[in-house]
């Protein structure tokens, strides 16, 4: 993470590409993107799928109608500092506000990490909250993305989280083992394998160019370890809106015991109105993959509504 690249300039010149005229500068949401993940995309080509995920542009500067700073309403969800609350029997713990990448379309790329309680010193709100809701069976962490921690501080969040005797299941939500693979290590795994609670990992991947041999390496030693694998997505313009880049990705992910979970329509949130597909020619897509895929190779196509009490099928 240290070594990642910290502005569109950098960005442009790594990939052999030729300067924009306009100042790439968002103070809320700086470029930053690992080199591993960088390698990954073809220099030369503006139009790289992995590239316009992480690359600024000036129609982020644009205002649209209907794209705000909390598309999904998780300020109006906080039940406590660090923990968002949502849906029956999970609670969602912002573990973090650090990442290991910034994709253009994130829909916290506006949350008040510091305000909302996500540093290691505010977790015990949020480990309070949930030791005194028996209700809550599953513990979500994300962030950012909790696997930015230190595996001391990432293992003493689980631990405190594991020691409640109501909760079942500790799911992970993480990007880190696609943009910098070399975060799964033997260690971690075997953690992992010993909580009480199942441990289910969540990763983000949204075109089959980002699953390249290091990166299937490191989530088989998860899926080895007997540690199960589901994948989100995000329906994304010029990066994954066509039948053959779905199918692709999602024979990919199977191909390497990774289950298509979500695949997201893209979040309003202000800033990404460019990566926006319609969901008319999203339910096209459904449609035309399915014909394809085996049941389980098609993620369920979802929206996430503000005070909904789950996501929605569309």
């Amino acid at each position: 993470m240290k070594r990642a690249v910290r502005s569109a300039e950098m960005l442009y010149r790594l990939l052999k590409l030729p300067l924009p005229a306009f100042s790439e500068d968002i103070p809320t949401f700086p470029t930053f993107v690992p080199l591993e993940f960088l390698r990954r995309m073809i220099p030369g080509d503006p139009s790289d799928p992995l590239l316009r995920q992480v690359l600024p542009i000036d129609k982020e500067h644009l205002p649209q109608p209907g794209f705000v700073s909390d598309p999904v309403g998780d300020l109006d969800s906080l039940a406590s500092a660090g923990l968002i609350h949502k849906y029956q029997a999970r609670a969602l713990v912002i573990a973090t506000g650090a990442c290991g990448v910034h994709c253009r379309y994130c829909f916290r790329r506006e949350f008040p990490y510091s305000d909302a309680g996500s540093r290691r010193e505010n977790w015990k709100p949020a480990i309070d909250y949930v030791a005194n809701r028996p209700d809550v069976q599953e513990v979500i962490l994300s962030g950012g993305d909790p696997l930015t921690l230190t595996d001391s501080n990432l293992l003493e969040l689980i631990s405190r989280m594991d020691a409640i005797a109501h909760v079942k299941r500790i799911r992970i939500h993480t990007r880190m083992p696609i943009v910098i693979p070399q975060r799964i290590t033997e260690s971690l795994v075997q953690e992992l394998r010993n909580t009480r609670a199942t441990t289910w990992v969540v990763v983000h991947t949204n075109h089959a160019n980002e699953l390249d041999h290091e990166v299937i390496a490191r989530l088989a030693m998860l899926s080895d370890s007997g540690i199960p694998i589901l994948n989100q997505a995000v329906l994304l313009s010029g990066v994954n809106d066509t039948e053959d880049a779905l199918v692709e990705l999602f024979t990919k992910l199977i191909d390497h015991r990774i289950i298509p979970y979500y695949l997201h329509q893209l979040d309003r949130v202000r800033g990404a109105s460019h990566f926006e597909v319609s969901v008319d020619r999203g339910l096209q897509l459904m449609g035309k993959i399915r014909s394809r895929l085996p049941g389980y190779a098609v993620p369920t196509y979802v929206s996430e509504r503000a005070g909904e009490k789950s996501k929605t099928p569309l």
